[in-house]
Protein backbone atom coordinates (compact mmCIF):
# COMPACT_ATOMS: atom_id res chain seq x y z
CA UNK A 1 0.00 0.00 0.00
CA UNK A 2 1.84 2.86 -1.42
CA UNK A 3 0.73 5.97 -1.39
CA UNK A 4 -3.30 7.71 -0.34
CA UNK A 5 -6.06 5.39 -1.41
CA UNK A 6 -7.89 6.88 -4.61
CA UNK A 7 -11.15 7.29 -2.82
CA UNK A 8 -9.65 9.05 -0.01
CA UNK A 9 -8.17 11.58 -2.47
CA UNK A 10 -11.36 11.68 -4.08
CA UNK A 11 -12.93 12.39 -0.28
CA UNK A 12 -9.77 15.20 0.77
CA UNK A 13 -10.35 17.03 -3.20
CA UNK A 14 -14.37 17.35 -2.44
CA UNK A 15 -14.15 18.74 1.29
CA UNK A 16 -11.55 21.25 0.19
CA UNK A 17 -13.57 21.99 -2.47
CA UNK A 18 -16.85 22.70 -0.55
CA UNK A 19 -15.05 24.39 2.21
CA UNK A 20 -13.60 26.52 -0.48
CA UNK A 21 -17.36 27.40 -2.39
CA UNK A 22 -18.21 27.62 1.88
CA UNK A 23 -15.71 30.57 2.32
CA UNK A 24 -16.52 32.45 -0.85
CA UNK A 25 -20.07 32.43 -0.26
CA UNK A 26 -19.82 33.63 3.29
CA UNK A 27 -17.07 36.26 2.44
CA UNK A 28 -19.65 37.68 -0.46
CA UNK A 29 -22.22 37.73 1.67
CA UNK A 30 -20.78 39.90 4.25
CA UNK A 31 -19.23 41.98 1.54
CA UNK A 32 -23.14 42.71 -0.13
CA UNK A 33 -22.11 40.81 -2.95
CA UNK A 34 -24.66 38.40 -4.81
CA UNK A 35 -22.54 35.55 -6.73
CA UNK A 36 -25.85 32.88 -6.70
CA UNK A 37 -28.71 35.10 -7.33
CA UNK A 38 -28.36 35.68 -11.03
CA UNK A 39 -31.17 37.02 -13.18
CA UNK A 40 -34.13 34.81 -13.80
CA UNK A 41 -33.70 32.67 -10.74
CA UNK A 42 -36.91 32.30 -8.51
CA UNK A 43 -37.56 34.16 -5.12
CA UNK A 44 -41.10 34.35 -3.23
CA UNK A 45 -41.18 36.94 -0.35
CA UNK A 46 -44.29 36.31 1.75
CA UNK A 47 -45.02 37.80 5.12
CA UNK A 48 -42.93 35.16 7.05
CA UNK A 49 -41.61 32.89 4.47
CA UNK A 50 -38.97 33.38 1.48
CA UNK A 51 -38.63 30.53 -1.34
CA UNK A 52 -35.82 30.74 -3.61
CA UNK A 53 -35.16 28.70 -6.26
CA UNK A 54 -32.09 28.98 -8.30
CA UNK A 55 -32.64 27.12 -11.68
CA UNK A 56 -30.59 29.37 -13.41
CA UNK A 57 -27.83 29.48 -11.26
CA UNK A 58 -27.47 26.39 -11.10
CA UNK A 59 -28.10 25.76 -15.36
CA UNK A 60 -24.46 28.25 -15.27
CA UNK A 61 -22.69 25.62 -12.49
CA UNK A 62 -23.75 22.42 -14.44
CA UNK A 63 -22.54 24.04 -17.50
CA UNK A 64 -18.94 25.33 -15.72
CA UNK A 65 -18.67 22.32 -13.77
CA UNK A 66 -19.19 20.03 -17.41
CA UNK A 67 -16.86 21.88 -19.14
CA UNK A 68 -14.00 21.76 -16.68
CA UNK A 69 -14.32 17.96 -15.96
CA UNK A 70 -14.47 17.92 -19.78
CA UNK A 71 -11.21 19.03 -19.85
CA UNK A 72 -9.72 16.94 -17.48
CA UNK A 73 -11.36 13.29 -18.35
CA UNK A 74 -10.75 13.72 -22.05
CA UNK A 75 -8.73 10.79 -23.40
Amino acid sequence: MNGIDPLARLLITTGLLILGVGIIMLISSKLGLSLFRLPGDIVIKRDNFTFYFPWVTGIVISIVLSLILGLFVRR
